[in-house]
């Protein structure tokens, strides 16, 4: 049974920084398996924050510059650094990672092409 957990959350003030981080166990993921973050804030849809596929490491995010996403092959694991945050980035912070192969439309930015996911980890950001 695959599991994601994600840790790092918590409460911070803006203009800080935190480091997610989602392990996943149950199955080995490679290289070959696209990792992503995703959140949800209150009232609001799930939306795409960032991900992470192939070798060498393709990275793709929803903002440049104070998000970065990195993956750690030898732990099953994926990470969020988050730098400079915001009161707007409050929400709930899931991991996901995709094991089905891929088709020509598939859309990395899409949370039903990922498979698997965590609980979900708390930021808040306060002003």
């Amino acid at each position: 049974q695959v599991q994601l957990v994600e840790s790092g959350g918590g409460l911070v003030q803006a203009g800080t920084s935190l480091r997610l981080s989602c392990v996943a166990s149950g199955r080995t993921f490679t290289t070959r398996n696209a990792w992503g973050w995703f959140r949800q804030a209150p009232g609001k849809e799930r939306e795409f924050v960032a991900a992470i596929r192939s070798d060498p490491a393709i990275t793709h995010y929803s903002m440049q510059g104070r998000f970065t996403i990195s993956r750690d092959n030898a732990k099953n694991a994926v990470h969020l650094q988050m730098n400079s945050l915001k009161p707007e980035d409050t929400a709930i912070y899931y991991c996901a990672v995709r094991s089905r192969t891929y088709s020509p439309n598939w859309s990395i930015y899409r949370s039903n092409e990922f498979d698997y996911w965590g609980q979900g980890t708390q930021v808040t950001v306060s002003s």
